[in-house]
């Protein structure tokens, strides 16, 4: 079992911000996303906060499942509850309590929650839909917990949106490949695109609508509607370009923005200067940050009708593909390159920690 004395930096700042659900989200596989889900799960039992577990998607098996390195599992402590598939129960190394069933299907069975009765290593996967995540979160929150922790998954970063999650840690590192200075760019840019600026006040009253009901709607540039229907953003990038001859001003749109979506819309951009477009949160872009860049230097102007919240960063400097750096070199650099956040290896914390206590230290790195 890990050790703690004092509250973590990145703890503290949990607490303080007040929120009742946390994303961990990764960059992408081997980022240190479970090393810092693990740390949080520790943290909150030292401090006996009662916390509720979670997954979009799967974690906690033996090895990564796209590229099959070893993993280090998800360390479950005494009293937490768990809403995970039935059929990882089976694999599960803890004594455990089943508390109740959600009625939830998954691949894997049916969600449940269970209580563990023991600290050890659990496999947990959750409710993929967002409608589901937010049906477990609240028989999480009903079961007394007073912080919800959510597990993400590569390539699914919908979890991390403030329709479900008050706030985020976002877990980065050497395996994204490049030195430590392309590591920061990649973090940056992928920081631009889910820190979008929420919608202003006047604004967001007239796209209310729209986000309540779904689909895509446009209004001319004074503000009349000129379009609405609860169509998939996936048929939208047609339906946009058959207004370029009218003065567009906004458009609105509740699902993903993909790549071809996004051309329409920078095609209108290009023709109609001081276009706004209005996004449900930056979880629902799949762009590129110089995309956006390009976009608003023609002029335009993009925002979240919902803003995301960025309670850390955390750092592994270790990559299981080569590349790995010096833990207090990428830690300084990003301190310097993050001034806004609050950014952490909690690996390397825990160590000075140990250090400071006196205790001996376990060989460890952030996978």
């Amino acid at each position: 079992m890990s050790s703690f004395g004092a509250s973590s930096p990145l703890w503290s700042r949990i607490r303080q911000s007040g929120i009742a659900t946390l994303a961990v989200m990764g960059m992408a596989k081997n980022t240190g996303k479970t090393v810092a889900l693990n740390h949080v799960l520790a943290q909150a039992h030292a401090a006996q906060v009662a916390v509720g577990v979670t997954s979009i998607g799967r974690d906690g098996e033996d090895r990564d499942q796209v590229f099959l390195f070893p993993k280090p599992p998800v360390l479950i402590w005494p009293g937490s509850l768990v809403a995970t598939a039935r059929d990882t129960l089976v694999r599960s190394k803890l004594r455990f309590k089943l508390l109740g069933q959600t009625g939830i299907d998954s691949p894997m069975g049916e969600i449940v929650i269970i209580k563990a009765l023991e600290y050890g290593e659990m496999e947990i996967a959750g409710a993929s839909r967002s409608s589901d995540q937010l049906k477990v979160i609240q028989r999480l929150r009903q079961a007394g917990c007073e912080l919800v922790v959510l597990d993400g998954a590569l390539g699914r970063s919908h979890h991390a949106s403030p329709a479900i999650a008050d706030g985020v840690i976002l877990a980065t590192g050497a395996a994204i490949g490049g030195g430590i200075q392309d590591v920061i760019r990649k973090t940056r840019d992928r920081l631009a695109i889910l820190g979008i600026a929420r919608v202003p006040a006047e604004l967001g009253a007239r796209v209310q609508d729209l986000f309540d009901k779904g689909g895509v709607a446009i209004w001319a540039r004074d503000g009349s509607p000129l379009f609405q229907a609860e169509i998939a953003s996936l048929n939208a990038a047609s339906v946009l370009m058959g207004f370029a001859e009218q003065d567009v001003g906004t458009i609105a749109v509740s699902g993903a923005v993909g790549r071809q979506l996004w051309r329409a819309m920078s095609s209108l951009g290009a023709m109609k200067p001081g276009l706004n477009i209005v996004v449900a949160d930056g979880t629902k872009l799949f762009v590129d940050a110089l995309d956006v860049q390009a976009f608003c230097k023609q002029g335009g102007s993009l925002y979240g009708y919902r803003s995301i919240r960025i309670l850390g960063l955390t750092l592994n400097p270790f990559s299981p593909m080569g590349g790995s750096f010096d833990g207090s070199e990428f830690l300084a650099s990003s301190i310097d390159s993050f001034p806004g956040y609050d950014v952490c290896d909690v690996v390397l914390n825990e160590q000075l920690q140990q250090l400071e206590q006196g205790v001996g230290l376990d060989v460890a790195t952030s996978t």
